[in-house]
């Protein structure tokens, strides 16, 4: 990353993306979606619909590791993008009725 520009090298994003695709296939990823629950809104959800969020976006210099990684709901992964969670705290916060 660029620290002048925030520009992200087109091949890191690559290496972080398969690095995540890899992590899907884990035990420890399948432990993580089979609890059923997403991350930021607490719903339950089955397995099969949470997705893989980064916590902080390869965008924005995020990597594909075990702490950066959460599962959530389609729902809130969309509605995130690539925002960093103070970004959208707002968001976070509707949904906590405050």
């Amino acid at each position: 990353m660029d620290p002048f520009n925030g520009y992200i090298d087109e091949k890191q994003i690559k290496r972080e993306r398969l690095k995540a695709k890899e992590l899907r296939e884990s035990q420890w990823w399948k432990r993580r979606v089979a609890k059923g629950e997403c991350h930021w809104c607490k719903n339950t959800v089955s397995a099969a619909d949470l997705t893989m969020d980064h916590i902080v976006p390869i965008s924005r210099g995020g990597k594909s590791t075990k702490g950066n990684l959460v599962p959530c709901c389609k729902e809130c992964n969309n509605k995130k993008k690539y925002l960093l969670p103070m970004e959208w705290e707002d968001y976070l916060q509707g949904l906590k009725g405050g």
